[in-house]
């Protein structure tokens, strides 16, 4: 098979699209033949050395995948060889066949083509694991989205909605403003003209910042408010201050997917086939991608994506499938 492989960490020009060996499945698992993946964040930060590959984890790039199952590993039951699947991955994407554990396989929804289906799993888990699993958003509460326009706040802000909570979003380019609403968002904000401070009380905030706005953000939560923190992408360190903390009852939690055991992303996957993936079926939430591009192109898709400005997903389509 081919992957796109990382010659030395670096920019998008270190990834090339080479001839690799293909994977054996292990007792519960499943080779699926991968028709599509989508670009993660988390996919540039490791091509340029800062996110080390979990113990036992392919690889190669790629965080999420849909394709057809082509071969089972010993002890797998209730999957077959051509079922159609896409799948929560540690790993291993970006190449035309994954190994996968049972227990990170999830449907295709009904009504959703197969390689859009490869830009779900892990922001759907992401989203489900960390607002609903880890902050338990309620009906009628406020959500504060940051990054409303990528991969997991288009997916967070619909899902939310769906769910009966207010949803705001923070948003860098005034023209994605419509579209997020469109989407659900009750309010939109321009961080760049305008204080999310200023429009709290929020019950729940999803942070893909960090650290330059832990200030801020712990100062806009309401009582008994949570703030889940789920990237660093302006710093690794904040004030924290613990008054506030106190008198607001808050809670901080910080948490990654990528690097959970097994089980733990078993009960999540499960989770997300049982609470989103109806609300995809019923049309409540749907996938938004950007663009489609060769998986040969990785490299292209990696500069698109750190030029920002982009829309929803990511999606890299396996050459042959094309």
């Amino acid at each position: 098979m081919k992957a796109i492989t990382i010659k030395e960490f670096g920019g998008p020009e270190v990834l090339e699209w080479n001839e690799v060996e293909d994977p054996v499945p292990a007792a519960g698992e499943v080779v699926v033949d991968v028709a599509a993946t989508a670009l993660n964040r988390a996919d540039a930060i490791q091509r340029i050395g800062l996110y080390p590959v979990p113990e036992g984890a392919s690889p190669y790039l790629g965080l999420e995948a849909s394709g057809r199952i082509s071969a089972l590993g010993e002890g797998v039951s209730g999957w077959k060889v051509g079922d159609e699947v896409a799948a929560l991955l540690t790993g291993g994407g970006y190449a035309q066949k994954v190994a996968v554990p049972v227990g990170q396989l999830l449907t295709v929804p009904a009504g959703v083509g197969l390689a859009e289906a490869a830009s779900l799993p892990e922001a759907a888990a992401t989203v489900w694991s960390n607002v609903f699993m880890t902050a338990r958003l309620r009906e009628g509460e406020t959500l504060l989205v940051h990054g409303g326009a990528g991969g997991v706040g288009t997916l967070a802000i619909q899902i939310a909605r769906a769910r009966g909570a207010r949803v705001v979003t923070t948003v860098g380019r005034p023209e994605q403003a419509a579209r997020l609403r469109d989407l659900g968002a009750d309010q939109v904000i321009d961080h760049r003209t305008e204080d999310f401070t200023e429009h709290g009380p929020y019950d729940v905030i999803l942070d893909i910042i960090g650290g330059g706005y832990l200030a801020r953000n712990l100062r806009s939560l309401a009582t008994g408010g949570r703030l889940v923190i789920i990237g660093m992408q302006d710093g690794l360190e904040g004030p924290l201050n613990i008054a506030e903390l106190l008198l607001r009852r808050a809670s901080v939690h910080g948490t990654t997917l990528r690097s959970r055991p097994p089980e733990e992303k078993a009960a999540i996957v499960a989770e997300v086939q049982e609470q989103v993936w109806p609300l995809i079926e019923q049309g409540a939430v749907r996938p938004v991608i950007d663009r489609t591009l060769a998986l040969s192109e990785a490299a292209q898709a990696h500069r698109l994506l750190e030029a920002g400005g982009h829309f929803g997903k990511f999606l890299l389509v396996d050459d042959d499938a094309r």
